[in-house]
């Protein structure tokens, strides 16, 4: 056991969002792979007497696998930082610029990046301006096919594929429901990705892509997390080649953004071979299903090992 070694973790799960109780079943894997490394867990819902126990008991670090806002959008990053507890994942900056997908693929695409065009549609300017007119620009801009999604916010939720003009005003209503801003993006057809990226101290590294095929066609909230609804090929069903490129591009989106410990960037390599950064996770799922855990497993990884290194560096970078 070294100095970094951690003793106590808390892993913080639950929350208030959409996504609680994935975040639920996260943390409960997380900690299961922690306690089997020999490492003493404390599992936590987040509520008014986090903070005020945390300053009290000073844990090693804090794993926060919380999904949807309460964990991914920086705040409670930024208040962990106030209180000087270490913790697994992106920093509090960097976690608001990936949370926001509209900001995250202007970075990304300002580091080289291939991303579906796209445009971003608040609540307000949709009514003020006046639905039909707007809709009417926007396809003359954005033809179908489009996906339609919440800026902001994970699993799916408020996500739709656009297939026919008719159906656009449905999907606006959808985004709308969980986030203030509707993102409308240009579908790109080809293979559904996920690049897992680790680093515990040596630079990112990327793992074997997940090759996602939903049996229904559409990658959706059921087809996340519900067993048997989706195929994965891990690795990717891809060229050599073009896995490669898929893992710089994952890397380059990583580094755009100033994410750290571990993240999940997702994509669609074309038929030409060519990959196009959707958005990336600042905490991705860690379910019995999710696509982080079966490429650190494809890769030959412990999880309890690789989450006990995580914790490892976040202590040693918090020690400077």
């Amino acid at each position: 056991m070294n100095d970094f070694t951690p003793r106590t973790v808390v892993v913080l799960a639950g929350g208030i969002s959409h996504e609680r109780d994935i975040s639920l079943r996260s943390g409960r894997r997380v900690a299961d792979s922690l306690q089997e490394h020999g490492i003493t867990v404390i599992l936590r819902d987040p509520d008014a007497t986090l903070l005020a126990y945390l300053t009290d008991t000073r844990p090693d670090v804090v794993w926060p696998a919380l999904h949807g806002a309460s964990g991914e959008d920086g705040a409670l990053r930024g208040l962990l930082d106030f209180i000087g507890i270490p913790y697994v994942g992106s920093r509090s900056d960097s976690a608001r610029l990936a949370w926001d997908k509209p900001t995250a693929k202007v970075l990304v695409a300002r580091a080289g990046v291939s991303t579906p065009r796209s445009i971003a549609l608040s609540r307000d300017a949709f009514r003020e301006l006046g639905a039909s007119s707007v809709l009417d620009t926007l396809t003359e801009e954005l033809p179908v096919p489009l996906v339609v999604k919440p800026a902001q916010g994970g699993s799916a939720q408020g996500v739709s594929l656009v297939d026919d003009r008719a159906l656009l005003p449905r999907a606006m209503v959808d985004a709308y429901t969980y986030c203030d801003v509707a993102l409308v993006e240009q579908r790109i057809v080809g293979t559904e990705i996920a690049v897992g990226i680790i680093d515990s101290g040596d630079g990112p590294v990327a793992l074997p892509a997940v090759e996602i095929q939903p049996l229904s066609g559409v990658y959706s909230f059921e087809a996340r997390y519900n067993a048997g609804e989706t195929r994965f090929y891990t690795p990717a069903r891809l060229s050599p080649e073009v896995s490669a490129r898929a893992a710089e591009v994952a890397l380059q989106a990583h580094r755009a953004l100033g994410l750290r410990h571990l993240s999940r960037v997702d994509l669609i390599v074309d038929g030409a071979g060519t990959p196009w950064f959707l958005e990336a996770n600042v905490l991705p799922g860690l379910t019995e299903t999710s696509l982080l855990p079966q490429a650190l497993e494809a890769a030959g990884h412990d999880l309890g090992w690789v989450y006990s290194a995580l914790a490892e560096a976040a202590i040693r970078e918090s020690r400077g």
